[in-house]
């Protein structure tokens, strides 16, 4: 036996909150435990060490076995649902990550630290069960189910190993003339088309290509297969998004994970880093014939026990042994005038990448939005250093983050932003705002103590909508099977489905109405979130003197020297932010004031209602202030000194820094940057202040703290 390599990265919330501390278990399918570990604030695991067959095997169309080694891991975390995944592939030489999306337990559970979170049961199936091509159909609705126990997820074998006669991806290309867009998350169908039955989840585009390409293909291939396969499996998903294949015939999904129909997607799968690489750089490159817009349908085979029209999966491995490169390889299976081209028009992404990397010594705009965008996410994720002076200058401080980044996320980690980690960037960004704005929403309407004593369903307009459409909207980042809404205040067909997927996902009745139990639930779902899964809220330092919201609500027609304030703000934070248009400065809210306010809205995931109500006028405000460089991340005191059985980010930014204070202090003792005020902590603590002439009792308070802060950016 051979040695391949797996990690483990537990998030939740859009992959926008890290679950650190959470307990790994592995073990074989004979139930030995290998290995047992946890994760660290970030919510990664290290590479671990595991057996797996030689990776020839994987080369050899004709192997009957599988080529790869199969594991379980368990994952349990205080506050959180348990969750077991079985049959995680292990390949020779390659290092497989495991990407785990944790759901928080309702508030009225009891969490302590010695009992282990009840568990929750969600089984995927052991086989895929490949059929012929067939017409759409309709079924009986579906039934209610119960909320599962513990969630159990069976990884099936890779589809190479378990064709049928029948198996090929194929259909009729639906003509569509429209702009090719490229989705930031796609809603995967997890069973038959017509198998009402079935669960619905909401995953990351890219993620999904790498999840399908993961369990389609074996990483151990060339290189040259490995994107022309990639390219032919995002250009199949683009289509079905591109001619709304599925929606236009009434379902609510964009494609399933029938092999029969589309392509293989195991919710919970592991994927390859070599192949994760890959899909970074090109997951909105797609094919296309010259002179169409429209991307081509790229029906495909495995090419051994089944052939097809198309392109032949293992057929690629030998053309890319004899040379030939990706385009070459899909034209060798499709029309000689394939194209490969880009979309810039990638949702969730309001920047597109500015056509070159950044790296040491590069200056600009670009620059000053990555440090930014790095700085805001460290507030979720702690092990990313702070940029203590964005100033559009990249320097080693900006290198030293990107690469930490870069790690966290499993990207190449060289310290340059190139087009991978620009985009992994911006969405992360995209996600931790959108959670922090919820949040702040939140506190703005006035979520009560009690649900409201109404009954909503299709018609229903008003307070109690919007309030029902914020809870949903909130939730439904932690839970996939729950689509978003549009806070509009109008119960419309959107918020209808809504309501019924949470409704299934949480075992209740699902008709689509708001009632009592609904209602109920989504309060506990909501205040599980805050006590489970609290969303870090980023503390800012504004000068003294920033201007104060108004009081009275700026929206078109209105007039005067606080229009005037946010168009001249508007204007300024464009310099960064170019999705915004420019207004002209008159003090007049008219419709060039108006585009601009849903611009900047839009770039901040706020509602883009075109009003600057008190959270668009303070986001405003802040980001004027960061991009004139006269506010940045706080390094205040926190007001409560931390000593030992503290935890925290303000605990992680002290070990971090005390860490990086070694290199010019060997003398002060190694520690772990877990977030935990342990006695190893106090023992650095204390040979630190002793260094320092301060009064050394392991406590860090005023004095100690800014001592840290001053000679760590002198020093280190």
């Amino acid at each position: 036996m051979e040695t391949g390599y797996l990690t483990i990265q537990v998030l939740t919330g859009d992959n926008s909150l890290p679950v650190g501390n959470a307990q790994v278990i592995i073990k074989n399918s004979e139930g030995i435990t290998f290995y047992t570990t946890y994760t660290n604030l970030n919510g990664n695991t290290d590479y671990i060490p595991l057996f797996a067959p030689d990776k020839m095997y994987s080369m050899n169309p004709n192997y009957p076995y599988p080529a790869y080694s199969t594991y379980d891991v368990s994952i349990y975390a205080a506050g959180f649902y348990t969750k077991h995944i079985h049959g995680v592939q292990i390949l020779d030489t390659q290092i497989a990550i495991l990407p785990v999306s944790l759901q928080p337990l309702q508030a009225e559970l009891p969490i302590t630290n010695q009992a282990l979170p009840k568990e929750v049961d969600i089984h995927m199936p052991l086989t895929i069960l490949p059929a012929s091509l067939q017409p759409l159909q309709t079924e009986p609705p579906i039934t209610d189910q119960e909320l599962p126990e513990e969630e159990d997820i069976y990884i099936p074998p890779n589809s190479l190993l378990i064709p049928t006669e029948n198996q090929q991806i194929g259909s009729n290309e639906t003509i569509a003339s429209r702009t090719v867009i490229i989705p930031d998350y796609i809603t995967v169908h997890l069973g038959l088309p017509t198998n009402a039955e079935a669960r619905n989840v909401r995953v990351g585009f890219s993620d999904y290509i790498k999840n399908v390409a993961s369990h389609e293909i074996y990483s151990t291939w060339p290189y040259n297969s490995l994107v022309a396969n990639i390219h032919v499996i995002v250009t199949f998903a683009i289509n079905r998004v591109y001619t709304e294949w599925y929606r236009s015939r009434g379902f609510n999904f964009d494609i399933t994970n029938s092999t029969a129909y589309d392509q293989m997607y195991v919710d919970g799968g592991q994927i390859f880093q070599n192949i994760s690489e890959i899909v970074d750089n090109i997951f909105n490159v797609y094919a296309r014939r010259i002179g169409f817009q429209n991307p081509f349908f790229t029906q495909y085979c495995n090419g051994t026990t089944v052939t097809c029209n198309g392109l032949s999966q293992w057929g690629t491995v030998s053309l890319a042994n004899q040379g030939l490169d990706p385009l070459q390889i899909l034209r060798y299976y499709y029309p000689d005038d394939l194209e490969l081209v880009a979309s810039d028009n990638i949702t969730g992404i309001t920047e597109s990448y500015p056509g070159y990397d950044l790296s040491i010594g590069s200056r600009g705009e670009p620059v000053l939005r990555m440090q930014n965008y790095l700085n805001r996410i460290r507030v979720n994720f702690p092990l990313i250093p702070v940029i203590f002076v964005p100033n559009g200058y990249f320097d080693t401080e900006t290198q030293i983050a990107v690469r930490t980044f870069q790690s966290t996320f499993h990207l190449t980690v060289d310290g340059i932003i190139g087009r991978a980690t620009w985009n992994k960037i911006s969405f992360t960004y995209v996600g931790v705002i959108r959670l922090g704005e919820l949040d702040s929403e939140g506190i703005r309407i006035g979520i009560g103590t009690n649900p409201p004593d109404v009954v909503l369903s299709v018609g229903s307009t008003g307070s109690d909508v919007i309030e029902l459409q914020f809870i949903i909207d909130y939730v439904s980042p932690f839970y996939p099977t729950i689509p978003t809404v549009i806070k509009d205040g109008v119960f419309g067909p959107i918020t209808k489905n809504a309501v019924i997927e949470f409704q299934k996902t949480f075992g209740l009745v699902d008709d689509g109405v708001v009632g009592v139990s609904t209602w109920n639930m989504l309060y506990e779902v909501i205040r599980g979130i805050k006590q489970n899964a609290p969303i870090p809220s980023v503390e800012l330092v504004p000068p003294t003197g920033a201007a104060p919201y108004p009081g009275i609500p700026l929206s078109f027609g209105s007039v005067g020297p606080n229009v005037r304030l946010m168009e001249s703000y508007l204007n300024t934070i464009r310099i960064v932010y170019t999705s915004i248009p420019f207004t002209i400065v008159n003090g007049v809210f008219d419709e060039g004031t108006r585009i601009s306010v849903v611009a900047f809205q839009q770039e901040f995931v706020l509602t883009p209602d075109g009003v600057i109500g008190p959270i668009t006028w303070n986001k405003i405000v802040e980001q004027y202030l960061l991009v004139t460089g006269q506010m940045s991340v706080s390094l205040q005191f926190p007001g409560t000194p931390l000593e030992v059985g503290s935890t925290g980010s303000n605990v992680s930014l002290m070990q971090g820094f005390l860490s990086e204070l070694r290199k010019p202090y060997p003398s002060l003792p190694e520690i772990t940057v877990d977030g935990v005020f342990s006695t190893q902590t106090e023992a650095a603590v204390i040979a630190f202040q002793r260094l320092l002439n301060l009064t050394p009792n392991g406590i860090i308070g005023p004095a100690t703290w800014y001592a840290i802060i001053t000679e760590r950016n002198a020093r280190v």
